[in-house]
């Protein structure tokens, strides 16, 4: 499914501070915890607790949050279907970025194992 430029441009324009609430309650509300969402979030984007909180403080957009982001090596293992796209179909980056985060939320809420949700390539 392709995402539309608007589409795309809403997302570049919604702040990590907007959704982060909703996250972190997805995954409170299904027993886990804001450490595991924490760690999820800093192996997607290296960022750790006192980054993350700059960047809600800042009201910064995902633009902006992913840009400075270093991105794990191993992103490109995520994949799937969120929010009816298929991730590793979505050819806008940021978009793609974003819906990897929405991915391992998600998985992350749905009970999965850390060793999983945190993907490392087969050797």
């Amino acid at each position: 499914m392709k995402t539309t430029p608007e589409h795309n441009e809403r997302i570049a324009k919604m702040t990590f501070a907007s959704v982060y609430p909703h996250y972190l309650s997805k995954v409170e509300n299904k027993g886990r915890t804001k450490d595991e969402l924490h760690q999820v979030i800093e192996w997607l984007t290296g960022y750790d607790e006192v980054k993350m909180q700059e960047f809600i403080d800042d009201k910064a957009t995902f633009k902006i949050f992913f840009q400075k982001a270093k991105l794990n090596q191993n992103a490109y293992l995520i994949k799937g279907v969120i929010c009816g796209y298929r991730i590793e179909e979505i050819d806008n980056p940021l978009t793609q970025q974003v819906r990897f985060l929405d991915k391992l939320v998600d998985e992350l809420a749905k009970g999965r194992k850390m060793e999983k949700i945190l993907r490392e390539e087969k050797k």
